[in-house]
């Protein structure tokens, strides 16, 4: 059993992830400061250790020099994004932003363990050989697909992976893009080296220079001191940019001159300098059209789809959904102590029958849902709500159909029930209308979601964000 070390100055976050940690089978021992870990535990006697970058005293990477040999997986606040990057150039395998969902954090544990060479103490079985094709980072191993889509998928990647070659991944949103490019760098020669991943609609258009390329002191205002870009950071390893097709214009221009040229430069700065980053990039997003309506370079689109990778969509590989339900459902049993809990063969044919515009994310979403719904140990097909379901998890707020919206009707259930689309036609309307005069954030306040599910469903309805 895999011994993990947490520190983490917060209870909460502490309590609840070594909580999460003991569910899925691992030894965990915590740890409020860097000071206390040193002194109440061997650390060299940990397979990882997990620690906040603040903390009070030393910060959690002066982890990394007391404890050589043992990975240090560090946490941060998505506004500490750069000082991550600076722990990577410290010693850290891998850095998480905060927030982080379950999902996210088990991927990542069980990616850095399986790059561990095994320990003489770890028995011989399954699980070692489990472990062992893991570290050969087998596709089979991190993405799920019996069916013939996706084992062509499979295959592309193990020939594509050992190679330096820039691979362009595309899929709609959901389909599990970002674990593709994690097989792509395990199996690469760069597997020991990071792979740093940037979602490129996530990060403020005006800061998205100075996160890819760094700066120096005094660039712009509030630049107190230089940075170190994200790019740079992944010098020897893998960057993964996720929907590229978000890019605005200079910061396209200045990754062509990383793809041509292998160079960098800071912002404000008049020097550059050689980086060695293998690129993967992906998009849900067409971008051979985006090119003819100037929206995307056109050679910089030439320079990334040397090879292309498509991951086809659930609705393609229906023979993969009940596999995908029941270890989904196997993940969900073990987190909330309910072992026998199972698919009703009604609710088995519910899944297999719905047209999952959300892919697989929706599908592992519909089964945590059913499984706390559940009263008993059987999901049945109510549980799981799928008949309505059109993708989307909200509903429209009261806010919106009266008062100064009162001119937007709310869709009827008669009209839910008819189409698909009624409540997404409803979102585009809504957008399109009052993203001139309201914020991210306002309009996310006034569909009653967030910003990241306002994000989400832009990217899959095809909704630019307004430009500044």
């Amino acid at each position: 059993m895999h011994r993990i070390l947490i520190v983490e100055d917060e209870e909460i976050i502490r309590a609840a992830l070594r909580k999460l940690l003991q569910h899925n089978g691992y030894e965990v021992a915590v740890a409020e400061s860097v000071e206390a870990a040193t002194g109440d535990f061997d650390l060299s006697s940990f397979d990882l250790i997990i620690s906040d970058l603040r903390l009070p005293g030393d910060a959690g990477t002066s982890l990394i020099g007391h404890a050589p040999g043992v990975p240090v997986l560090i946490m941060t606040s998505y506004a500490s994004l750069r000082s991550a990057v600076d722990s990577m150039k410290k010693g850290a395998v891998e850095y998480i932003a905060k927030p982080f969902d379950h999902d996210e954090m088990l991927a990542a544990v069980e990616e850095i363990l399986a790059r561990r060479p095994e320990s003489p103490e770890s028995p011989v079985g399954e699980d070692s050989a489990a472990s062992d094709n893991a570290s050969e980072g087998d596709p089979a191993q991190i993405m799920f697909g019996q069916s013939d889509p996706m084992q062509q998928v499979f295959t592309l990647i193990r020939k594509v992976a050992p190679t330096e070659t820039t691979v362009l991944i595309q899929g709609e949103s959901g389909t599990g893009k970002e674990l593709a490019a994690r097989a792509l760098h395990l199996l690469s020669p760069r597997a020991s080296k990071p792979l740093i991943s940037v979602n490129c609609a996530a990060i403020p258009e005006s800061l998205i220079e100075s996160e890819l390329f760094g700066h120096e002191k005094g660039a712009f205002t509030g630049a107190v001191s230089g940075r170190t870009g994200l790019i740079e950071a992944a010098d020897g390893g893998s960057l993964f940019l996720d929907e590229i097709g978000e890019l605005p214009p200079e910061a396209q221009a200045r990754l062509l001159r990383v793809l041509q040229e292998g160079e960098i430069r800071k912002v404000g700065s008049t020097q550059s300098r050689k980086v060695n980053v293998r690129m993967i990039a992906a998009t849900h997003r067409n971008l051979k059209a985006m090119t003819r309506t100037g929206e995307f370079r056109e050679d910089l689109y030439y320079r990334l789809n040397v090879m292309q990778v498509r991951i086809p969509p659930l609705r393609e590989r229906r023979g993969d959904i009940l596999g995908l339900a029941s270890r989904f459902l196997a993940r969900q049993a073990e987190r909330m102590g309910k072992p026998a809990l199972s698919l009703s063969p009604e609710a088995m044919k519910a899944l297999e029958r719905h047209r999952w515009p959300g892919n697989v994310r929706e599908l592992e979403n519909a089964i945590e849902r059913a499984s706390i719904l559940a009263d008993g140990d059987l999901i049945t097909p109510a549980q799981l709500d799928l008949e309505m379901d059109t993708g989307d998890d909200y509903t429209i707020p009261s806010s919106l159909v009266a008062g100064d919206h009162e001119q937007t009707p709310t869709p009827s259930r008669e009209a839910d029930a008819g189409s698909d689309l009624s409540l997404e036609d409803y979102f585009q309307h809504f957008v399109l209308e009052n993203q001139d005069r309201m914020s991210e954030t306002e309009l996310a306040q006034k569909l009653g979601i967030s910003r990241k599910s306002l994000w989400e469903r832009r990217q899959r309805l095809g909704i630019p964000r307004k430009k500044s």
